[in-house]
């Protein structure tokens, strides 16, 4: 009997992701040479993890890559890429962008790339460093001036009474003209070059599944929306599951070199450059 290669698949509990892995989760894309386990935790843990390289195959924040890299390769598929949106600053007041720097600013964790965003946008902010699907209620309740919300968020805060601020993924774009590139699939490199191959077309496919059966792979991510209605989580999946997911462009692939070459000249990441190294 053939021995199957378990490949640990770790990703964020998300409408996008639960809603691109829909395929592979529930066994209609499949391969007899290999079994796989999901796990599902938040980015910022995923990104501590893959230090060590804990998972074969996980979600990595674009800030955390450098730190990572001698443990992953980059996956051409299931990137995140905000094209003229992204992560959100907002707060119970309308604040002056000037401003900002008086102000307590709750963050997803130091390694998303929300976070490496907004240093870049202003290096000397204040931040304090609270769950993602925490970080809206941390506002309202006054325990932050101003929140940095990724995920569903960017789409449902004003049903909270928050006003925004800043879209950094705007902001990025009329910086560079380029998309913001928030995450992607990391594949460790100690797997096989065939496994690594295959693993990357699997993955395709289940996006590609999902794509194509988008109404059944909507009521599955549903899930994970957090209560969202379902045609904002529909609008939020079309946000972040798209062409660019099936497979990251050269434009996509441009971005993340300017953002990392930017941070690095601006001393925001204190480890080595690395070089990117993508599977198909």
């Amino acid at each position: 009997m053939k021995i199957k290669a378990m490949i640990r698949l770790a990703h964020s509990p998300d409408a996008d992701d639960a809603f691109m892995f829909y395929g592979l989760a529930k066994g209609f894309i499949q391969d007899e040479d290999i079994e796989f386990s999901h796990t599902l935790c938040d980015i910022e843990s995923l990104n501590q993890k893959a230090k060590v390289g804990f998972y074969e195959v996980t979600a990595l924040s674009v800030h955390a890559y450098p730190y990572v890299s001698n443990q992953y390769d980059i996956l051409l598929h299931g990137a995140s890429i905000g094209d003229n949106y992204g992560p959100l600053l907002v707060a119970r007041e309308k604040i002056r962008i000037e401003d900002l720097a008086k102000k307590t600013i709750a963050v997803p964790g130091t390694l998303t790339t929300a976070y490496l965003a907004l240093r870049l946008f202003n290096p000397n902010l204040k931040t304090v460093i609270v769950p993602f699907n925490q970080i809206i209620s941390h506002v309202e309740e006054g325990k932050a001036d101003v929140g940095l919300i990724i995920h569903e968020g960017q789409l449902t805060f004003s049903e909270n009474g928050l006003h925004k601020l800043l879209d950094l993924g705007e902001w990025w774009y009329e910086k560079t003209r380029l998309p913001l590139p928030l995450g992607v699939n990391g594949i460790r490199k100690d797997l096989d070059p065939p496994l690594q191959k295959k693993i990357a077309r699997l993955l395709k496919e289940s996006i590609c599944y999902a794509l194509s059966h988008r109404n059944e792979a909507l009521q599955h991510a549903l899930q994970f929306a957090r209560g969202m209605d379902p045609k904002l989580a529909d609008q939020f999946i079309g946000m972040y599951v798209n062409e660019e997911t099936v497979k990251m462009s050269k434009r996509s692939q441009k971005a993340i070199q300017v953002l990392l070459d930017q941070a690095f000249e601006a001393k925001l990441i204190s480890t080595d450059k690395p070089s990117l190294q993508y599977i198909e």
